[in-house]
């Protein structure tokens, strides 16, 4: 909660349809991480949509359009990098040695970015038919189910690594 609650209030940016839209920390630019990085995902999110067999577009504006019209744009807050920083702070600040973090952290990383190319693939691909189901899947769906994917890591850490450690291992970093 600590994580959501810094990000939240700390971290501005406007969700308007501008991809270049400037993003903030504490009155500093921190944009271009963000901004490259939804039009990563918009590259990628094309391909696996191409490699399924869509006839989706990418625009240089991220936006991912149909040849019916229907379009969704990938902008900073699709990116995954906030849910990315939630995951990792729960792991660096829970217990466990830090050479099992050195590698778990990462996979876990690899995992909340897959499972993002996921969400925003299938959010995609749903709106070529139902552009209705956007709300739903945008704002309810995936986005809890992302929390739970970020929990479930955590459960994984601690009762199948944390606790499998020795008691007088928890204690050393």
């Amino acid at each position: 909660m600590a994580s959501n609650f810094l990000w939240k209030y700390n971290v501005i940016g406007d969700e308007s349809e501008n991809i270049n839209s400037t993003v903030t920390l504490w009155g500093f630019n921190i944009s271009a991480p963000f901004i490259w990085t939804a039009h990563h995902v918009a590259h990628v999110c094309e391909s696996v949509l191409h490699l399924l067999g869509s006839k989706v577009m990418l625009s240089s504006e991220n936006f991912l359009i149909y040849p019916n019209g229907n379009s969704v744009q990938i902008i900073w807050a699709c990116t995954g990098l906030k849910q990315a920083y939630i995951f990792f702070c729960i792991l660096a600040f829970y217990r466990g040695p830090w050479k099992h973090k050195l590698w778990y952290i990462p996979l876990g990383l690899t995992i909340v970015y897959a499972f993002n190319i996921f969400r925003i693939t299938v959010i995609t691909c749903c709106i070529d038919t139902h552009p209705n189901w956007f709300t739903f899947l945008h704002l309810y769906f995936f986005k809890y189910l992302f929390y739970l994917v970020i929990f479930a890591l955590w459960v994984v850490w601690d009762e199948k690594i944390v606790e499998k450690i020795k008691p007088a291992d928890l204690g050393k970093s």
